[in-house]
């Protein structure tokens, strides 16, 4: 299970340290400056914890810890070198419902304390959930360095506007939208706080709030979510994830990278599976052009690439005719991204020349793939589902002059934790397909033959 994150407001609040030494002392300094009142259990205080004491800054309770000082206490703080009492303490804050931190003692902490970024009000924290604290204040180290020094006094310029936004800009959605164009795309707004004009910025502020008019009309995003890898998405794919006020997915769309769309964005399941229940293509058309006509920001969310066999075409009609604006983010479609991990080339200046893709699933108009031409030599052919018909494409590309022996490949889950990959010749296709974990892509072709070279991604 992973930790809850959360910030306590300490201000005013009793809180108890038991150590007096170096350790203890910083601790003591980061809760002072979040306002708690401070109460200290140790043989021996440092001279700098002396001085907090003389100052009045925090309350000695003496040498020897007793359960009774945890009575009042909102949360306690184990830094002493002596790990039994440290454990002594937590098991007594355990006993009495309060939270505990032992330092550098995992076992004994029902809190963390993570590495944090402090551009007050605005904080960031990282934390390892105690596995590896070196990494998570590395990691701070280098957002430290990304986060310009003015962004505390643009937090606080809009807590002071939050109230006035909030009652000219009724809606939730639009007060998100005034906010985020203001900090991400005003570089006027940016330049005045960056220079330290603040008043400039107050008074622009005031101007953007002033002449803010709620969208009518929102706008649909066709992404590319790519083959599984969250790795693979492009910055504005990330970004526009980030954005959305409604996400409409795919079943193709793995759950780390759901996990990077925004917290409060709904999510709405389009997904279709062969022999499985779906979501009818006419549905989702229908509810991007909802979704829009209510002024939300639609992510259509798919895996691969949206104008590689996802239908994205289809759904840009739709919208067009609709008069919905939209946009498109390519991703990296599964043949490219699957066979690159896999190992395998899709040309080779010795075995193929030419690549070409297709799909297993025909119209049901009775269209029929060219097999004649995809059955040429010198080629890497690439199909999308379809394992279904496996059988039916090994058969006729081999009565079109495919050698029966030409090296294929089934990948499955491409380029995720779970990526497994059979290989075979083309007239063993059916078996090697029977019982392939979804998604899966069949590869043919002489290139097969370099994944024992050239694989580089094992799980």
């Amino acid at each position: 299970m992973s930790d809850y994150p959360l910030f306590a407001k300490l201000t005013g609040r009793p809180v108890l340290l038991v150590g007096g030494g170096h350790v203890a002392e910083r601790k003591a300094e980061a809760l002072l400056k979040a306002g708690a009142r401070l109460q200290v259990v140790a043989q021996q205080l440092s001279p700098q914890m002396a001085d907090w004491q003389q100052q009045g800054r925090l309350e000695y309770l003496g040498g020897e810890f007793q359960t009774e000082q945890l009575a009042k206490a909102f949360l306690a703080v184990a830094a002493t070198d002596d790990a039994e009492l440290n454990r002594r303490v937590f098991q007594a804050a355990e006993a009495a419902g309060k939270f505990c931190n032992s330092v550098d003692d995992l076992d004994n902490c029902s809190f963390i304390v993570p590495a944090v970024i402090d551009r007050h009000p605005l904080k960031i924290a990282v934390s390892s959930s105690g596995s590896a604290p070196v990494l998570a204040r590395l990691w701070r180290q280098k957002i430290e360095t990304l986060l310009p020094q003015h962004t505390g006094r643009t937090a606080a310029l809009a807590g002071r506007w939050r109230a006035a936004v909030k009652q000219k800009i009724k809606s939730l959605t639009e007060r998100r939208k005034f906010w985020e164009q203001l900090f991400h795309h005003d570089q006027t707004f940016e330049h005045y706080m960056a220079s330290g004009n603040e008043a400039a910025a107050e008074a622009l502020l005031q101007q953007r709030l002033e002449s803010h008019h709620n969208q009518a009309q929102g706008e649909v995003v066709l992404v590319g979510a790519g083959p599984g890898d969250a790795g693979l998405l492009t910055l504005n794919a990330l970004q526009a994830m980030q954005a959305a006020d409604v996400v409409l997915y795919d079943a193709l769309v793995s759950p780390e990278i759901l996990d990077l769309v925004r917290r409060d964005a709904e999510k709405v399941s389009v997904g279709k599976r062969a022999g499985a229940h779906q979501v009818q293509q006419g549905e989702t058309n229908r509810l991007l052009v909802e979704y829009a006509r209510k002024g939300k920001r639609v992510v259509r969310l798919k895996g691969g690439d949206p104008f590689v066999f996802g239908r994205g075409g289809e759904e840009c009609q739709v919208l067009v005719k609709a008069g919905i604006p939209f946009r498109i983010v390519p991703g990296v479609t599964a043949g490219l991204g699957a066979t690159a991990y896999a190992g395998i080339p899709l040309t080779h200046r010795d075995y193929a020349q030419t690549a070409l893709f297709v799909t297993g699933h025909c119209r049901p108009d009775g269209d029929k793939l060219r097999w004649q031409t995809l059955a040429r030599g010198n080629q890497t052919l690439v199909v999308y589902m379809g394992t279904i018909k496996a059988e039916e494409i090994s058969r006729e590309l081999i009565a079109h002059g495919r050698a029966a022996d030409t090296p294929v490949a089934v990948i499955s889950q491409g380029t995720q934790p779970g990526q497994s990959v059979r290989t075979g010749i083309l007239q063993d296709l059916a078996a090697l397909a029977a019982d392939a974990p979804s998604p899966a892509l069949i590869v043919i072709g002489e290139v097969v033959k370099l994944r024992d070279e050239l694989q580089w991604f094992r799980v």
